[in-house]
């Protein structure tokens, strides 16, 4: 990942509450990287959690397979095929 320093930067518009961001600006000098060093633990985090999300995803899928491989699928004694 590309520090912040070396990463093209542009303004955006957020809309937040005025008393947070006065009380914020009064403990930094630099909101902006407060913001983006949060903003990106955030990101850092959610992407975590989908990952692992999807990982549980794929094992319930392999331990179903392989269920179904052992002993075969419910439907089987109702098909008509």
């Amino acid at each position: 990942m590309a520090t912040t320093s070396t990463v093209r930067k542009r303004a955006v518009n957020l809309t937040l509450n005025e008393d947070i961001v006065a009380q914020a600006k009064a403990l930094t000098p630099n909101l902006s990287a407060v913001v983006e060093s949060l903003l990106s633990g955030y990101v850092v985090q959610i992407q975590r959690e989908k990952l692992i999300r999807q990982e549980q995803a794929n094992q319930v899928a392999v331990m179903w397979n392989g269920f179904n491989e052992q002993s075969g699928s419910f439907a089987d004694e109702y098909s008509t095929l």
